[in-house]
């Protein structure tokens, strides 16, 4: 069996918090289905610290960039830039890793953001 490259998802979470989580998880399914293995550390922190206290925010932050040192290739996901995907790019072209711009349209992602009617819901 052929090795897939380990490719570091960089897209944003602050903010919208809700979208931002299902553009990144539109993301990795896109990067699945390209045949690599990604890998989101901001869909997994946020999930054990808290990013609205400074502390708890610094230490995920700094776990996804150790994250990143591992990785193949950087994908930068979407057309907004936060500050953390700045920061992440900084350092893949420190450690020369190499950058790829993931559009939202290669994503899928217009198609994925149609709002859901009242009623339409999954059980409702």
């Amino acid at each position: 069996m052929e090795r897939n490259k380990l490719v570091y998802i960089a897209s944003p979470y602050s903010g919208d918090v809700e979208r931002n989580v299902a553009f990144a998880k539109a993301a990795c399914r896109y990067a699945m289905n390209q045949g690599v293995t990604p890998i989101a550390s901001h869909l997994l922190y946020p999930q054990m610290l808290d990013d609205g206290v400074p502390e708890e925010r610094k230490l995920g932050t700094d776990m996804g960039l150790r994250i990143l040192k591992v990785c193949e290739e950087v994908w930068v996901c979407g057309s907004e830039l936060s500050s953390g995907m700045e920061q992440e790019i900084r350092t893949a072209r420190q450690l020369q890793i190499p950058l790829r711009r993931v559009s939202e349209q290669e994503i899928g992602w217009e198609l994925c953001e149609a709002p859901i009617q009242k009623g339409m819901e999954m059980g409702g």
